[in-house]
């Protein structure tokens, strides 16, 4: 009878809820959609299911039998992939400091709604562990060069702050303008930072720039007083270290932060995700 597992959740959703509306609004489809969905159903057991009206929807004798075996299945189904979804896992990489309180958020909601977990994977580069396939996703912040064929979904702005070590003139001063950044050593982090040189128009570029490759090795710069540097605010609230000040920086433009992923990479995991991530995504 070629019968597919959405005919059956969808006669039972209407069942339910004796309404194609409320069950197309539980299923996230149409309600044209659903009828037609019905409609196959019927046509491949040859059977009617439902009485329809203007006013209602009701089971026939056959459809009231018919739905305590579908509630059956559907119920066996979904005890079987609970037990698989607890051993699934999607791997989430990002360079420093994850977003608060989105990630904590956005984690325990994709967890809760699929019973699959989230691997947090500290990486240097998560651009090229995601070329690589060592994660599924990847939070990038800045503007993001995305692989070829990679998807970015942008989840919201961070606050951008100034900060040097506490030895530097600029603590002294309590606050930096972005105008005024070009006259500091600006120490930037090459690989995943979200300020550098590119950051401003060529005859306002700070003139002298010291390089590191990772967050740890930009933080220590700084701790050291080789260099200013500028950073979402969440560092601020995240870092603990003697030796550095964080100060307020006007001026300046926000910076994005994306999820990065390739389409056919574990799919429907990634769809969930998503569908956590973008309700929480909320300045942290």
């Amino acid at each position: 009878m070629d019968v597919e597992l959405r005919h059956l959740r969808s006669f039972a959703a209407v069942a339910r809820h004796r309404s194609f509306s409320r069950a197309a609004e539980e299923l996230l489809i149409t309600q044209p959609a659903l009828s037609r969905t019905i409609a196959q159903l019927e046509g491949k057991l040859s059977v009617r299911l439902l009485d329809r009206s203007s006013r209602h929807v009701e089971l026939t004798d056959t459809g009231a039998e018919f739905l305590l075996h579908v509630e059956r299945v559907l119920a066996t189904l979904d005890q079987a992939l609970a037990v698989v979804s607890h051993r699934v896992t999607l791997r989430l990489g990002f360079g420093w400091l994850l977003p608060d309180p989105w990630a904590q958020q956005a984690v325990s909601r994709f967890e809760e709604s699929t019973g699959a977990s989230v691997e947090l994977t500290r990486i240097d580069d998560p651009l090229q562990a995601l070329r690589r396939r060592a994660i599924d996703i990847a939070l990038v912040r800045g503007d993001v060069d995305a692989p070829r064929g990679a998807r970015v979904t942008p989840l919201y702005e961070e606050t951008r702050v100034a900060v040097c070590s506490e030895r530097c003139d600029l603590a002294r001063l309590g606050h930096l303008d972005w105008a005024d950044v070009q006259y500091w050593p600006l120490v930037v982090n090459t690989v995943t930072g979200t300020t550098g040189p590119w950051s401003w128009p060529i005859d306002e570029r700070p003139a002298q720039i010291i390089e590191t490759a990772n967050y740890d090795e930009w933080l220590e710069t700084v701790a050291a007083n080789r260099g200013i540097g500028i950073v979402p605010e969440v560092a601020q609230r995240r870092t603990q270290h003697p030796a550095l000040r964080f100060l307020p920086l006007t001026n300046a433009p926000t910076s994005p932060v994306s999820l990065v992923h390739f389409p056919d990479a574990q799919r429907t995991l990634i769809r969930r995700f998503l569908e956590a991530a973008l309700p929480t995504a909320l300045p942290g």
